[in-house]
């Protein structure tokens, strides 16, 4: 199974990147591209309705601003979008958050904190995770790596004590 991600701008992707990494951390492939809302409508509905038969399982959605692409995207499929908005106006991501999140009854999006493409990356390992038991062993030791690097971080301040 593949996570597509698509960003609605390609300065969008030094955000998006650290979570494409993350997955293949985890072993999941990623299929990624820049496809616009507006600009581009055409793209994007013609990438989400081909994504079955590449093996897509869910999608990670950036978009600032007006940030219409992660709704746009799941009025198109029934597989999970997570949407990141994207910190790219004088607003400071909150016009791209609240388009993100406020989506109509029937059409969600499970929308991450501004900027948040790392914890799309967990989040879409733990749909796969469900029926995946190789992935929830690495995720278990993803959050005990994080365990572990607060523990040593921990000891340092306590050695300047």
């Amino acid at each position: 199974m593949k996570v597509a991600v698509l960003m609605g701008s390609d300065s969008d992707w030094p955000i998006l990147k650290p979570a494409a990494e993350l997955l293949k951390q985890f072993g999941i492939e990623t299929e990624v591209t820049v496809a616009s809302a507006h600009r581009t409508p055409a793209k994007v509905r013609e990438f989400v309705e081909s994504a079955g038969e590449k093996g897509i399982g869910a999608f990670i959605v950036a978009a600032g601003a007006a940030a219409h692409l992660a709704g746009v995207v799941a009025s198109y499929t029934t597989l999970p979008v997570i949407g990141v908005p994207i910190n790219a106006t004088p607003l400071n991501g909150m016009d791209a958050l609240l388009s993100t999140v406020q989506m109509p009854s029937g059409i969600p999006v499970a929308t991450m904190a501004v900027n948040g493409a790392k914890n799309a990356a967990v989040f879409a390992a733990e749909i796969f995770a469900v029926s995946d038991e190789e992935l929830r062993k690495k995720l278990a030791a993803y959050r005990e790596k994080m365990v572990q690097d607060v523990e040593k971080k921990a000891a340092r301040v306590a050695a300047q004590l």
